[in-house]
């Protein structure tokens, strides 16, 4: 299966859900716009799907990686909303560098988002040759990389490299 063809189906199932209840006036026009968009933006889909193909690579990312992320969501919510709450919380925002191990785009592309994703960290730049990736942190707890890297990005590193990287299973 081309990853093209795993793109038209997502953007056919994302239409379908977004126009709720499904009649076949929504199901010709999802395909049309599907098929449209696939034809447009298809070429910068990911390309690495053959490594979803392992069932555990998909049990590590619905039991491993989705609670971990939404618990790391919902901490950093109610750390800055306690921030908003308490403007005289001492905040010392900035940018650190954030080193990665993960080589494939979608390996990083998940690290990136997970990052962003959680409030109080966005990130600004990637280096995919140098492996790092630049983090904004709305209350920089460390500005050495390797102690930076292990609070940012080592709740999601381990588990996205066991999901997204090649190579055998532990």
């Amino acid at each position: 299966m081309s990853s093209r063809t795993v793109f038209f189906a997502v953007a056919l199932l994302v239409w379908l859900v977004l126009t709720w209840p499904p009649n076949w006036q929504h199901l010709v026009a999802g395909v049309l716009v599907a098929a449209l968009v696939c034809y447009l933006a298809g070429h910068l889909f990911v390309g690495r799907l053959h490594v979803l193909k392992d069932p555990r690579r998909l049990w590590y990312f619905a039991v491993q990686y989705l609670p971990r992320f939404l618990w790391e969501v919902f901490k950093a919510n109610v750390d800055v909303a306690y921030r908003v709450s308490s403007p005289r919380m001492p905040i010392s925002p900035g940018i650190v560098e954030v080193r990665t191990s993960l080589v494939s785009d979608i390996g990083l592309t998940f690290l990136a988002n997970s990052i962003t994703l959680t409030p109080g960290t966005m990130t600004v730049d990637i280096d995919p040759h140098k492996g790092v990736l630049y983090v904004h942190w709305i209350d920089v707890k460390a500005k050495d990389v390797d102690e930076a890297t292990r609070i940012v990005a080592g709740r999601f590193e381990p588990v996205l490299r066991k999901i997204f990287e090649e190579g055998p299973l532990p």
